[in-house]
């Protein structure tokens, strides 16, 4: 029976990496961020309290779009980064910073919010918690330029909303992965921990937790 799984977390945390991995161990369909041009960018980046709304009405657009072919999909698929993500953290911390004025906030979210009910939810969004530090190191490692300024306070205030949104999340089952303890690249046993409770989960498993024994023992 096909599934569609989505990997939710902060910049750096290790989604597409996660993806990956797990894509070629289940032998199931990985599905990234599409690359589309955003005609807003350039405006936005130079004009975030004229440009923001705009931005993230077209980001919205095709993830949207994006979340409908995926949940259609004839095999099973695992999504680096969900719809939900765009509205409830990114638009929000842009409204919260004043960016986004309240009257184009509110038509955002009942545009979001009357388009999810009519879109089928994943059967499971996999959320990668991690603290400020372990993002700063992951997003120091990978190297891109366009990360290098990314301030802890803004890794920390997106962290707190992630936890909000994960917290009051009921669409569907939520497995909540402790990054900072799992090195899945690192260690083979990580990987496979993470597979088996995907799979205790999607086989209806009540509760999943990662105890700090087995994780322990995955390293080994």
């Amino acid at each position: 029976m096909k599934k569609f799984v989505a990997v939710a977390g902060n910049i750096g945390v290790g989604k597409s990496t996660l993806v990956e991995m797990l894509c070629t161990k289940l032998d199931w369909e990985p599905f990234y961020e599409p690359v589309a041009e955003n005609p807003y960018l350039a405006d936005f980046y130079d004009d975030m309290p004229t440009w923001s709304f705009h931005s993230q009405v077209f980001f919205l657009s095709h993830r949207l779009r994006s979340h409908h072919d995926l949940a259609n999909h004839p095999t099973s698929v695992i999504q680096d980064r969900s719809v939900y993500e765009d509205a409830e953290v990114f638009a929000q911390n842009l409204y919260r910073q004043g960016h986004i004025q309240p009257r184009d906030y509110q038509t955002y979210r009942e545009l979001y919010e009357t388009v999810i009910g009519f879109l089928p939810p994943p059967d499971l969004v996999i959320y990668l918690r991690a603290s400020v530090p372990t993002l700063l190191g992951r997003i120091a490692s990978r190297g891109r330029d366009y990360e290098s300024d990314i301030a802890p306070d803004y890794l920390s205030g997106l962290n707190d909303l992630y936890e909000t949104w994960i917290a009051g999340f009921t669409l569907c089952p939520v497995l909540t992965v402790p990054a900072d303890d799992l090195d899945y690249v690192a260690h083979r046993g990580h990987l496979n921990l993470v597979a088996a409770k995907i799979n205790d989960m999607l086989t209806g498993k009540k509760e999943v937790i990662f105890a700090a024994d087995e994780v322990a023992r995955a390293a080994d």
